[in-house]
């Protein structure tokens, strides 16, 4: 994986560095960061979130999940912190793609939670993988992250590289009638730590 384009770009949350990352499949990783990593003191730790696509949330505005605001809280803290990196992956519906999160949210209207929707689909409570984000993380020379997130895989997938400390920080967003029910699920089955 190489990086493939780069230009500083303004956005509502501020300017970012916006970086375009080539896996030699073609699939392309987009990266927005702010500060000089290669400037970092040894030991800093750095404000980090790995964010999976969520295009319902976020382009058409869907209130079922909390993805859109903790996007928008990540990308302001970096702005507030003026040092940090989202990394962005296509990994809609916890992996199983667009169309069959669709359908999981059809099974959920009939009464059952995401993760059983998903199982009801055929597919596993997560499919997600962290390992193109940590291999931007080190191409970028980081080594001590301070991952935002509530999600305890992502905390493992991070520990479990060669990174010289992983802390959490988390990503504390307000709920609403509609996301609760897929929080409460998170909470209770997928061991989110909120």
């Amino acid at each position: 994986m190489e990086l493939y384009s780069k230009a500083n770009i303004p956005t509502a949350h501020g300017h970012f560095d916006f970086s375009v990352y080539k896996k030699e499949d073609g699939e392309e990783i987009t990266v927005l960061s702010l500060g000089d990593f290669s400037k970092l003191d040894k030991s800093q730790e750095v404000f980090v979130r790995i964010h999976s696509e969520c295009v319902t949330s976020e382009i058409f505005g869907s209130l079922k999940c909390d993805c859109k605001n903790q996007l928008d809280l990540a990308l302001k803290e970096i702005q507030k912190r003026e040092l940090g990196v989202l990394v962005y992956l296509k990994q809609e519906g916890r992996g199983i793609g667009l169309g069959n999160k669709i359908k999981a949210y059809d099974l959920q209207a009939k009464g059952l939670d995401t993760v059983e929707a998903n199982h009801k689909l055929g597919f596993e409570t997560d499919l997600r993988s962290y390992d193109d984000a940590i291999i931007i993380l080190k191409k970028l020379g980081i080594e001590h992250i301070s991952i935002n997130t509530n999600n305890p895989l992502k905390i493992e997938a991070l520990e479990s590289s060669t990174f010289k400390s992983v802390s959490r920080n988390a990503s504390v967003t307000i709920s609403n009638v509609h996301n609760q029910p897929y929080i409460d699920t998170k909470k209770s089955k997928c061991g989110h730590l909120f």
